[in-house]
């Protein structure tokens, strides 16, 4: 079948669902393209993964103002955008979302291949643009037809930063050397009086992309629903 479908993003940028890459399965690293089929239903009828992402505010803001009212709202609207999406745009299309799901899926391996993803000290993907306001929303495999998104190339932000404010500034010293230590960070996040419960200071004073830096209110909410993993299993 040849790459002749139009990949329509409009619904997906309206609402805020930003960044968009497209794989054909068979054009992935083999290790990662068999994880993948592993975890699909029926794998012989897919073609292509679809990675959606957010970056910037704008996600927060459509499900503030959509009807969703869940424990985990983004992820929710996520899902629901996508099969409004499949359902106007490619409503002969087979597919399955495998994200969020629970299925295994290499998030930052597939940022990687993007172009999106490059690793921090606190162990954030950062882009050159949007900073570490971005997150990975959708993963979907499909029998559709679409043009291969080619990786953005950008250069590794953090090579450039000399002052490394995110080690500095981490109250729990869980970034010295350059090496993260989720030993110190947790430790220090299940304190009483710990200034990171509903934040990352270190993320905090990164100042790459920090005009789209997320607003208080979606800081909070992602980082209580990491806490709340924290004191479940650790």
């Amino acid at each position: 079948m040849e790459n002749s479908q139009t990949f329509d993003t409009r619904l997906f940028d309206r609402v805020g669902l930003n960044r968009h890459a497209i794989f054909d399965l068979d054009a992935l690293p083999a290790d990662l393209a068999t994880a993948v089929r592993a975890d699909c239903a029926d794998a012989q009828r897919y073609r292509q993964l679809i990675l959606l992402g957010h970056a910037g505010r704008q996600l927060w803001e459509s499900v503030k103002a959509s009807d969703v009212d869940t424990e985990h709202p983004i992820d929710d609207f996520s899902v629901r955008t996508v099969q409004d999406w499949f359902a106007k745009y490619q409503p002969q299309s087979v597919y399955e979302i495998l994200y969020p799901g629970t299925a295994n899926i290499g998030l930052q391996r597939l940022g990687q291949l993007a172009g999106w993803h490059h690793a921090t000290p606190f162990m954030v993907g950062i882009d050159q643009e949007w900073g570490t306001w971005y997150a990975y929303r959708a993963v979907i495999v499909a029998d559709t037809a679409f043009a291969p998104t080619r990786a953005i190339a950008s250069e590794h932000p953090c090579m450039r930063c000399h002052d490394k404010p995110c080690i500095a500034r981490c109250p729990a010293s869980a970034l010295d050397g350059g090496q993260f230590s989720l030993e110190k960070c947790i430790g220090y996040r299940k304190q009483a009086d710990s200034r990171c419960k509903e934040t990352c200071l270190a993320r905090m004073s990164c100042p790459v992309g920090s005009k789209h830096r997320y607003c208080d209110e979606q800081i909070r909410h992602t980082y209580s629903l990491s806490m709340r993993a924290i004191e479940q299993y650790y």
